[in-house]
């Protein structure tokens, strides 16, 4: 006889007001974070009588500056090429539906794991993937570096300025630690002032499932704006990625005399379906062969425990092969990229030499940071527009 998962328990223990107890009451896998495990916040605040701590802090991202901006931030294309592609945004509002999807699927706590979903890409720059390498490699000139992770946990640590009691949004450690573990880990001896998140320990599931959840929304998304902007044929599609034309020829059978488009759509939706199916089939098969009944057993781990299987892991790398060829180097995106990126550049090396450019918390901040990591702080907050917009400004007057 096969081994069972084991029963799942209520998420919201006897200390909670009844008016929590008693709204929406979900169950939770003993493997769970629990909201009253939870190893709270860096200044202590007053329990809400009616939120627990995860929806206070998913409801605190929501309503940062940081996570307004993500709407003119790009996630492939640039608004030059039409309002109706993801931003990183709407890519964020993705993977946080295919988080809580596969959270509650598994019996984990979908309140961390929307909290974890809505943060995750805070900490992005302008210019996408390519805006990140640029302003890498212009921290790598001053022995330096720049990592999206841990630029969003200083966003809410330190430059969200909301509240009078405490810098920053004041977040539980849960969701600072997933921020910085949710698709990485991290050593104690490269990053010392990371030391108190537990970075020899995995963290827990709610924080393991945001890596994937992103790939598959990503992948599933930029085929969607590629095929809608004609960069991509479904020729190409089907020649190239035998997962796809696996749907597609289903859909076709299906509903033969249907225009292209709502085949493609129905395409992409059962392969959507089809990626985050496996991911919680796939992971819910290796807790129960690897008898996992605890959180301190997830954190145990010597590796991590959600992931597609083998045969769709194979698949997805094949998509994203395919996309990288095909999409995310075409000419016209490169020449949108090589403009974005020259702004950092420029933008970098001027706030270099004249600081006063600066604004004033910025400012006050270079006299306590070294300059050129105050000013890559900067820049990494800005949005799209007002990367240009500043270039236009301070460089072509």
């Amino acid at each position: 006889m096969g081994f069972s998962l084991p029963v799942l328990y209520s998420l919201r223990g006897d200390d909670v007001p009844a008016t929590m107890r008693d709204k929406n009451i979900c169950q939770l896998a003993p493997y769970a974070m629990r909201v009253e495990n939870s190893q709270g916040r860096r200044y202590p605040e007053p329990a809400h009588p009616y939120r627990n701590d995860y929806e206070r802090d998913r409801d605190r991202i929501i309503h940062s500056r940081a996570f307004r901006r993500l709407e003119n931030k790009t996630q492939v294309f640039t608004q030059r090429y039409s309002d109706h592609f993801r931003n990183r945004l709407t890519h964020t509002l993705e993977v946080a539906q295919i988080s809580r999807t596969v959270a509650k699927s598994l019996g984990l706590n979908a309140d961390l794991v929307e909290s974890l979903a809505l943060v995750h890409d805070v900490g992005h720059p302008p210019g996408g993937h390519s805006g990140e390498a640029e302003l890498h490699r212009l921290m790598r000139q001053h022995q330096d570096g720049f990592d999206h992770n841990l630029h969003a946990l200083r966003i809410v640590e330190s430059f969200e300025q909301k509240y009078a009691a405490f810098p920053g949004l004041n977040l539980t450690f849960e969701v600072r630690e997933g921020i910085i573990k949710h698709s990485r880990d991290y050593l104690s001896i490269d990053h010392p002032e990371l030391a108190e998140y537990r970075l020899l320990e995995r963290p827990p599931l709610e924080a393991q499932l945001i890596d994937i959840a992103d790939e598959i929304a990503y992948n599933c998304a930029d085929l969607d704006d590629g095929y809608e902007a004609k960069l991509l044929t479904l020729p190409i599609l089907r020649e190239s990625l035998p997962v796809f034309d696996r749907s597609y020829r289903a859909v076709d059978r299906k509903y033969p005399a249907a225009k292209e488009k709502l085949k493609f759509n129905e395409t992409l939706k059962r392969l959507l379906n089809a990626l985050v199916t496996d991911l919680i089939e796939s992971t819910r098969q290796r807790l129960a062969r690897k008898r996992i009944r605890s959180l301190a057993q997830v954190r145990a781990c010597p590796r991590r425990l959600v992931s597609l299987s083998e045969r769709v892991q194979k698949e997805e790398q094949e998509l994203k092969e395919f996309l990288f060829v095909h999409l995310y180097s075409h000419q016209n995106l490169n020449a949108e990229r090589r403009r974005l990126t020259s702004c950092i550049r420029s933008l970098f090396a001027y706030y270099l030499r004249h600081p006063q450019s600066l604004p004033t918390f910025y400012f006050q901040q270079a006299q306590k940071e070294p300059l050129h990591r105050v000013v890559c702080d900067y820049i990494a907050g800005m949005t799209d527009p007002y990367l240009q917009e500043q270039h236009r400004q301070l460089l072509e007057n």
